[in-house]
């Protein structure tokens, strides 16, 4: 690899660090995370808030820390609503060598940016993910706190990760497969943007790595601890799933696609009742029939369903 397709191998290199937020107060604590990064030597920062909300509501909040951040901090207002214009407003406003996201409720630790740059330098990948680890209320049901089902992790099919998300990522700008690129603006209020975005810098060409010591944490609110948020969400991921297949597979390809998925929702619920008095396998088993069921949905063409917005602000 040459010196100029790869941006760490010469001096400096430029990183812009997005943060979406839609009235979300623990952004603070994001940004407070962020300013006590150990930044390797060499490595220039600055972050951008792209703030989703109708009204300014995040840069009182913004402003007052610029008093006492270590980086620029470039505030954006992006009035629609909608994550895909937020995040493509962050892919707009990046002037440097890499664009990493973190979501405007997860913090990081010291070593968080350095782990992906490393892993970045190691790889040659055009994106990096690294996990990251749901934190716990008392009052969150035994299953969901045993099952970890709010914890992120990229997803290997054979060795190899063919899509992503953006609560953890880092992005090499400069990649034919990333340049240019956009997050789809249908998909911004339902979910299913980032899938959407790194299924197709997958099949462009672009490689995904992953950073398993880039750790970030995420409380759950009370809101999400549930069987019924993580069955619509397990629905809604399965849609964007069935219908990213569906685009591949046209005529008896995507009817054959579609009688797998259902086969599968039958031996899921199966499963569920064999283990019907073991809550986390039960329910697990349950979740992935949810899964299957959101990706016939997506394969005959149903619009995904609205998570994000006005109803996940209430």
């Amino acid at each position: 690899m040459t010196d100029r397709q790869n941006p760490l191998a010469s001096q400096p290199i430029k990183v812009d660090i997005g943060i979406c937020t839609y009235r979300r107060p623990a952004v603070v604590a994001t940004l407070q995370s962020l300013f006590k990064l150990d930044i390797p030597d060499g490595v220039n920062v600055r972050l951008i808030v792209a703030d989703n909300d109708a009204e300014p509501s995040a840069q009182a909040s913004i402003d007052h820390l610029r008093e006492h951040a270590p980086f620029e901090i470039t505030y954006i207002h992006c009035p629609k609503s909608n994550i895909s214009i937020a995040r493509n407003a962050c892919l707009s406003a990046c002037e440097a060598d890499y664009l990493a996201f973190i979501d405007d409720d997860e913090t990081a630790p010291r070593e968080w940016l350095s782990e992906l740059l490393k892993t970045a330098q190691a790889t040659g990948a055009e994106a990096v993910l690294g996990p990251v680890t749901a934190i716990y209320k008392s009052n969150v049901p035994g299953w969901i706190r045993t099952g970890d089902f709010h914890s992120t992790f990229p997803v290997f099919v054979n060795g190899d990760i063919i899509t992503g998300y953006t609560c953890n990522t880092l992005l090499r700008m400069n990649a034919p497969s990333v340049s240019g690129r956009r997050f789809a603006l249908s998909l911004g209020q339902s979910g299913g943007e980032d899938t959407h975005f790194f299924s197709h810098m997958h099949a462009a060409g672009g490689r995904i790595a992953y950073a398993e010591k880039a750790v970030l944490s995420e409380p759950v609110p009370d809101t999400r601890a549930s069987f019924m948020w993580l069955a619509k969400r397990r629905f809604r991921s399965g849609q964007t799933h069935g219908r990213l297949l569906a685009e591949r597979r046209p005529g008896l390809r995507r009817v054959a696609q579609i009688a797998i998925a259902t086969a599968k929702v039958g031996y899921c619920v199966s499963l569920s009742a064999l283990t019907f008095f073991d809550p986390v396998r039960r329910n697990r088993q349950l979740l992935r029939a949810a899964l299957h069921m959101g990706s016939v949905s997506g394969a005959v063409g149903v619009k995904e369903i609205r998570q994000y917005g006005t109803a996940e602000a209430t």
